[in-house]
């Protein structure tokens, strides 16, 4: 059994050259589910708080725990093996929405707790279950002005970044973190400062944890929303050296397929991918089922596509399980080896052979 005590990059490495790990599913779609009014956010604690705190989901580690809990319980049983720490919106920039960034620490922390617990629950010598603590994209852009008006204008910078990043990087670990996940990029500056930090943090600790990238792809451009291509973004970020390198949400299988196919056939590492169940209704939900949603799945690793996979927007646990099924016993994706060229990145990707 792998000592998840610190889950080395190497020990996963190894685990990921046997077999195609899953990931778990949308943690806000499970939530939606319990139908939580303002008081079910607040709870004792956050009872008299100055703002409205219905819909910040990462504070129900704090004031639901159980509810948290019970949700990755039910993604542990359909299959899952590493589970995401419902802290996506927990930096300190993000929770200034709520006058809640002196939080943050605590957020991330108890948050990672959960998962641990949950993890702790339902690992078996044969399976063991991992942490991802997850650093969100932040709800502000370094790339890219808020104000049309003013298109050198920024509302966040690069130092402020990294502060908060690294602040909620260092309480992901204390929390019980196996790897550190960078997910839903949609601007590489901000991904950068987030691996600067989480770097930083390793080094200050003296130890390495396995790294997780996952980027979006916004819409049918086939780009991220700073206008890089799935090539460009891929090596604006390998420096980082990841153990894996994927991309999650915005699109459904179906629209997907082409990127992964694409940054399965550049990348160097492992690759993971978790797609939302299709693109969202009038109504803001997401009618692609399980079953469906596990047929394109099983193509994508019958074609050596897949090293991680999972769900997000709109998935369930039904989702996990069904892709569970699908890919067990199925070859795991080799990375591609390791080659002389010399990559430089913008909005395109450019190679020159030595």
């Amino acid at each position: 059994m792998i000592n998840r005590s610190r889950l080395t990059p190497d020990a996963l490495r190894a685990l990921l050259a046997e077999r195609i790990l899953v990931l778990d599913g949308a943690m806000g779609t499970m939530i939606q589910q319990y139908k939580l009014q303002e008081d079910d956010y607040r709870g004792t604690e956050f009872a008299d708080w100055s703002t409205d705190l219905k819909g910040n989901n990462d504070l129900l580690v704090l004031t639901q725990p159980q509810l948290i809990l019970d949700i990755h319980r039910k993604y542990l049983a359909a299959g899952a093996d590493i589970l995401e720490t419902n802290s996506f919106n927990a930096t300190p920039i993000a929770m200034a929405d709520y006058d809640m960034s002196h939080l943050s620490a605590r957020i991330n922390r108890e948050s990672a707790a959960l998962a641990r617990q949950a993890c702790d629950e339902y690992s078996t010598p044969d399976k063991p279950r991992f942490v991802a603590g997850v650093l969100g994209p932040t709800n502000r852009t370094a790339s890219i002005s808020p104000d049309v008006n003013d298109p050198g204008y920024r509302n966040v910078d690069f130092d402020t970044l990294v502060s908060a990043y690294s602040e909620s990087t260092h309480a992901l670990i204390e929390g019980g973190a196996d790897i550190i996940m960078l997910e839903t990029i949609f601007d590489t500056l901000n991904a950068k400062a987030a691996a600067f930090a989480v770097l930083k943090v390793f080094d200050e600790l003296g130890y390495s944890l396995p790294v997780m990238i996952s980027g979006t792809i916004t819409d049918a451009s086939g780009r991220t929303l700073s206008g890089q291509t799935t090539e460009a973004f891929y090596h604006s970020l390998a420096h980082v050296q990841p153990v894996s390198f994927g991309l999650n949400c915005a699109l459904g299988p179906d629209l997907l397929r082409p990127y992964v196919e694409t940054l399965s056939g550049i990348s160097e590492c492992y690759v993971s991918v978790h797609p939302n169940a299709g693109l969202p209704n009038e109504f803001g939900e997401y009618d692609l089922g399980a079953v469906e949603m596990a047929k394109e799945i099983a193509d994508w690793a019958e074609q050596g596509f897949l090293n991680i996979v999972g769900g997000c927007c709109g998935t369930t646990p039904e989702h996990i399980k069904a892709i569970s099924d699908v890919v067990a016993g199925l070859p795991a994706r080799q990375p591609k080896q390791k080659t002389h060229q010399f990559h430089l990145s913008g909005l395109e990707a450019f190679g020159l052979e030595w």
